[in-house]
């Protein structure tokens, strides 16, 4: 028998049988449409977090005084509440005495202020940057319009603000706003430039924010904050090249440690991170998500599998006589096998495609109510359907090797 008409015999035999064929499915659909499902969404926020996480460059890394992504436990949180600010003052050291870096910026940051220009104002969500000229290159976010903060701006301790995208479309619809006075939580600057548009998923500060000199911020609110904490900067580092990237990280650390006067063997008191670090957390984050989804769906998997195993030796059963013909005219117990184990598989596959399809479109609903990038997960989605095929193997076998094995004279005679 030519393996097509085996093939065909296979889907007949389902299309046949189709409200056992469709409860069949839904085991393999729901555990498939999970592990898809999830992988998809963690991969949507992963891709968005990526493109996000790269702000800094291939080039750039930070040091500052807390972690990135927030505390793994409160005793570490405990103990950084108990080390130094990270100071202008080291920022200056490593601008003094770093070999590999280009730039070095510094940052302070407050949120939720209102600005206004002439009776317009914002919501109160304006970030604040105290920064450096070195903010626009170490953190991807260029000036469009006007001038960026200078040098000279620093020294005098200039009253000027670069502002964001979003805040100059809301208050200077039909003007250039370069020149104008504004107020930020009522403090009068000049807009001396405007940044570029750059939308976040997670609500980042990019287009409502605006940046000043940091002398002009430390003027205005000092170096302890509301809370009665000492402000910690957040100094941003760019090396020469890629390449000395590693090199920069060490040599940047070495001086922090020595101008905080740590002592060899003594635990940094300050964190510093990458892009590639971000992502690597991430993805650390994840991985317990991961692994749980895998873990359920396949459970899911195995049930369904045990499923179309009954629901196969059962249409051995009923399907007894069928066979006894076919062996009576021919059939060897080769062809009787792999049509049953066919038609396992085939189950078994179009469960699977109906799952990663599901799986797929929920994942991205949160692309579709977020401005988060659709992912589609082709290596998982790929790796559910071979998983597919090696259940409807495993769980097919049994009642195939049963159906090959009858013996036709008996079964012509089964009724």
């Amino acid at each position: 028998m030519r393996k097509l008409d085996t093939l065909l015999m296979s889907a007949g035999a389902i299309r046949s049988n189709k409200l056992r064929s469709m409860l069949t499915l839904v085991g393999i659909v729901l555990g498939v449409a999970s592990i898809i499902a999830v992988m998809t969404a963690i991969s949507v926020i992963q891709k968005t977090m990526e493109k996000e996480m790269t702000v800094l460059g291939s080039q750039v890394f930070q040091v500052q005084k807390w972690p990135p992504g927030g505390f793994n436990s409160q005793d570490e949180q405990r103990e950084a509440m108990t080390w130094p600010p990270v100071t202008l003052e080291n920022a200056q050291a490593i601008r003094d005495h770093a070999t590999t870096v280009e730039f070095v910026g510094t940052e302070l940051w407050d949120y939720g202020f209102v600005t206004e220009y002439k009776g317009e104002k914002t919501n109160a969500n304006t970030t604040l940057c105290g920064g450096s000229p070195e903010y626009p290159e170490n953190n991807t976010h260029f000036v469009e319009f006007g001038r960026n903060i200078s040098q000279m701006d620093m020294v005098a301790h200039a009253r000027v603000a670069v502002i964001g995208h979003a805040i100059a479309e809301q208050l200077f619809p039909f003007t250039d706003p370069v020149g104008k006075n504004i107020r930020i939580d009522g403090k009068k600057y000049e807009v001396i430039g405007v940044f570029i548009a750059k939308d976040s998923a997670f609500g980042g500060p990019y287009d409502q924010m605006a940046l000043i000199p940091s002398g002009t911020y430390t003027d205005i609110y000092g170096l302890i904050d509301p809370q009665g904490f000492p402000r910690s900067v957040n100094v941003t580092v760019r090396a020469k090249t890629p390449e000395l990237l590693s090199d920069a990280i060490e040599e940047v650390s070495q001086i922090v440690r020595r101008d905080r006067g740590l002592k060899r063997g003594e635990k940094d008191n300050f964190y510093w991170f990458t892009s590639n670090s971000m992502i690597k957390q991430f993805n650390q984050t994840t991985l317990g998500v991961k692994i749980g989804a895998f873990v359920l769906g396949t459970i899911s998997l195995i049930v369904a599998g045990i499923g179309i195993m009954n629901i196969m030796l059962v249409s051995v059963t009923e399907r007894t006589k069928e066979i006894g013909i076919r062996k009576s005219l021919g059939a060897r117990r080769s062809n009787i096998r792999n049509q049953f184990l066919l038609e396992a598989i085939i189950l078994c596959n179009i469960g699977g495609i109906i799952g990663v399809l599901v799986g797929i479109g929920l994942g991205n609903v949160l692309s579709i109510v977020t401005s988060f990038e659709v992912s589609i997960p082709v290596g998982w989605a790929v790796f559910g359907l071979a998983f597919c095929t090696m259940v409807g193997i495993s769980f097919g076998l049994l009642p195939a090797v049963k159906a090959a094995k009858l013996n036709p004279i008996e079964a012509l005679h089964y009724e």
